[in-house]
């Protein structure tokens, strides 16, 4: 049986798995020995080796692939000027763009996007587009 990948929120990640991203950014940043890092972090070594596979931030891992995701946004006008300057920001390349007609002020939207292997930032384009005034949701529905 093969394994099996889930995309989940910082808040649902256990703490050891993020203290072991913390320790991979000191010891990338900083040239550190595993067990300096860890130890910085609050962790053994063992514990970093034990997960140092199993997690990945998102924004590394999804470099060079197509993104898709669902938002929803006021019906105003920018609002969707706006999402598509963040992914273009973002060295993003619109595939698909899907809005439904806007029931009661709101608008759906459907975007996959593909990402440059050596450019862009797929979580700091999710990210701003979450943060943008009129933005009510964002959930990502697949990547490939």
């Amino acid at each position: 049986m093969g394994e099996k990948y889930y995309l989940v929120k910082e808040k649902a990640v256990p703490e050891i798995l993020l203290k072991v991203l913390e320790a991979k950014k000191i010891m990338a940043s900083k040239h550190l020995t595993v067990q300096q890092a860890a130890e910085q972090v609050g962790i053994s070594r063992s514990s970093f080796y034990k997960y140092q596979e199993d997690i990945l931030p998102f924004k590394d891992n999804a470099k060079g692939t197509t993104i898709t995701f669902i938002l929803q946004m006021n019906d105003e006008p920018g609002i969707l000027s706006e999402v598509l300057k963040i992914i273009a920001e973002n060295r993003g390349n619109i595939l698909t763009i899907h809005q439904s007609i806007p029931l009661n002020g709101v608008a759906t939207l459907t975007i996959s996007v593909e990402t440059a292997l050596e450019e862009g930032d797929v979580g700091h384009m999710i990210d701003s587009i979450q943060e943008s005034q009129g933005v009510h949701d964002l959930k990502i529905l697949g990547r490939e």
